[in-house]
């Protein structure tokens, strides 16, 4: 085992914790953008991501490090990556079609990996439909039965005019590991139009409830409504319900971004706690302003009967942008998070990336930053359509897209849940802590400085907030103090640690990884 020297650099003169959640940079090959991730709940360690057109990114390390690869198919691939997991703990890239022979996005295209170390399949498909476009799927997991339900919209023509094409929602499901899928079938009662815009039919996320109900929501005409099937996706309700209106539409303008949309994620609360079964739709929209886009999110507790009037996610009180969200509940402790875009500390287009987890089924909510730089996109390149995060058991992998210079980029952050509070980064001072390198597999430098005598005790914590080791604990005098830890010593192995100090006067906190 490498030795790891830790020293560190802490003002210590108010009472706060500041959680740092360290970026690691996923790829920058082929114009990434649109990116899906998930955890294996078997074994955490294990992650898998994608990103357009067809890239794919492995860890099995939590996230730290990633190797990178190519899909392909002899269906074509062409974008709109998934990722899902199913119950044996195989992985599934989900994405759209360009075959040799046949009609561009003709279908929906399932490709299966057994096992982290192992090759992807050739791939299954369902929703081929003559010339009939197959567009803006989601899958999710049945963990009681390992059934797969598939959702998505299907546009006579893509981009017609013509009032005679339709967009419609549709369903499909696999009860045999991805190998096959059942004919896909309509489920939404109002067709909207074939534009792509904010009269089309999009954004059908399914979730799946306590008893094994299929429900999913997506946005168009009637603005966001909800349907749901009580027999494995068979039978659909006689009508869609209303959730809430998308004031200003789903499809809006954001400045720097060539193209946006407001389209809803569909959640339920499956972890036995106190909201089990709630059913959560997130997304945004303008009703506060065009240059005012905010994060929403309702619920219902009795199935998806009854919704709550939206509620505001994003907690500033700014007028600025905050747009492409989506959302994840960690089924092990109900907790819900968020992850979007954010303008709230700019005045020109320079976006930040912020988070928030709701602990209380989403009645308060915890906003925090986790990009540790802004940038600025760049109108004339596509930016993809969407953010994602996966949750579980207090693991928590954000993924999201940036630009540099006109240079895109995948990022993920190791979230660090246990030092979490209602204090947002920008509250503090960049300078009072400084650990470098970070991520690093050699040696982390930093220092911290005392304003007065105290009683200082340094522990190490480990991903879940656990003490792992107590460092020091001593009466210090005032001035500077350089401490170095050996990893060896305290048996610190790859992987996200917390170095808490504190005393009678200060509770402060940093992450650092090792691998």
């Amino acid at each position: 085992m490498r030795k790891v020297f830790i020293s560190f650099v802490f003002v210590l003169c108010a009472v706060f914790v500041f959680a740092q959640h360290s970026n690691i940079l996923i790829s920058t090959t082929d114009e990434p953008n649109e990116p899906s991730i998930i955890i294996n709940p078997k074994n955490t360690q294990e992650i898998v991501a994608g990103a357009n057109l067809d890239n794919v990114y492995i860890s099995d390390n939590g996230g730290l490090t990633w190797s990178e690869a190519k899909m392909s198919s002899s269906f074509g691939v062409w974008g709109d990556p998934v990722i899902c997991v199913d119950t044996t703990g195989a992985f599934f890239f989900f994405h759209l079609s360009n075959p040799a022979v046949g009609n561009w996005i003709d279908r929906i295209v399932c490709q299966k990996l057994d096992s982290i170390n192992g090759t992807w399949s050739d791939g299954s498909f369902t929703g081929l439909n003559g010339a009939k476009a197959q567009d803006k799927h989601w899958v999710v997991v049945d963990w009681n039965t390992n059934a797969m339900y598939m959702t998505w919209t299907q546009f006579d023509d893509y981009g017609s005019v013509n009032p005679a094409d339709s967009s419609i929602i549709m369903f499909s499901k696999s009860l045999d590991g991805g190998l096959t899928w059942t004919s896909a079938i309509r489920i939404n009662k109002i067709a909207g139009d074939c534009l792509d815009e904010d009269e089309t039919t999009e954004g059908a996320v399914p979730a799946v409830g306590p008893n094994g109900e299929i429900y999913v929501a997506w946005a168009g005409p009637e603005g966001i409504v909800f349907d749901r099937s009580l027999d494995g996706g068979v039978t659909w309700l006689d009508n869609d319900i209303f959730i809430s209106d998308q004031v200003g539409g789903w499809d809006y303008c954001i400045p720097g971004l060539n193209r946006c949309n407001g389209l809803p994620v569909t959640v339920c609360d499956l972890s036995g706690g106190p909201n089990n079964g709630t059913i959560y739709v997130n997304w945004t929209d303008q009703r506060n302003g065009t240059d005012n886009t905010d994060v929403f999110l309702s619920k219902s507790t009795d199935g998806g009967n009854t919704w709550s009037a939206p509620i505001k996610v994003n907690d500033d009180t700014t007028t600025t942008h905050q747009f492409f969200t989506w959302m994840a509940v960690d089924q092990v402790t109900g907790y819900l998070w968020f992850v979007w875009y954010d303008r709230r500390n700019y005045t020109n287009n320079q976006t930040d990336v912020y988070m928030a987890c709701s602990k209380d089924g989403g009645s308060t909510f915890t906003n925090f930053r986790i990009s540790e730089s802004p940038f600025t996109p760049d109108q004339g390149i596509f930016f993809g359509d969407y953010t994602n995060v996966s949750a579980h058991n207090g693991m928590v992998r954000p993924i999201w897209g940036r630009m540099d210079m006109a240079v895109q980029s995948i990022y993920t952050a190791i979230i660090d849940t246990a030092n979490l509070t209602g204090i947002d980064n920008e509250q503090l001072v960049p300078e009072q802590i400084n650990i470098y390198p970070n991520p690093s597999s050699d040696v982390f430098m930093a220092s911290y400085k005392l304003h007065g005598y105290m009683t200082v005790e340094v522990s190490i914590l480990d991903a879940l907030g656990r003490v792992i080791a107590v460092v020091l604990h001593e009466e210090q005098a005032p001035g500077r103090h350089n401490l170095q830890i050996s990893g060896e010593e305290f048996g610190l192995q790859s992987g996200y640690y917390t170095l808490l100090i504190r005393s009678d006067e200060v509770n402060m906190s940093k992450g650092f990884v090792i691998f």
